[in-house]
């Protein structure tokens, strides 16, 4: 009975797009595991900005960063 937990920024992330993560998902798991569709449990978590960080960074500030080097 497999579980999976995908968490991502809240930014908009439409209905369809979080059916597709739910599908793919469980599809990976069918091809690579053989597991159950039926038994595959999927949960998409939306995280507000100011609670995600990458590189030691809030995920806006390291954005913004990330967006002056490219400068």
């Amino acid at each position: 009975m497999p579980y999976v937990n995908i968490q991502v920024t809240r930014e908009g992330v439409t209905a369809e797009q979080k059916a597709r993560l739910i599908k793919g998902a469980t599809d990976l798991l069918v091809d690579v595991l053989d597991k159950n569709p039926a038994t595959t449990f999927v949960v998409i978590e939306e995280v507000d900005l100011e609670n995600w960080g990458v590189g030691g960074l809030p995920v806006e500030e390291y954005r913004a960063r990330q967006q002056e080097k490219q400068s």
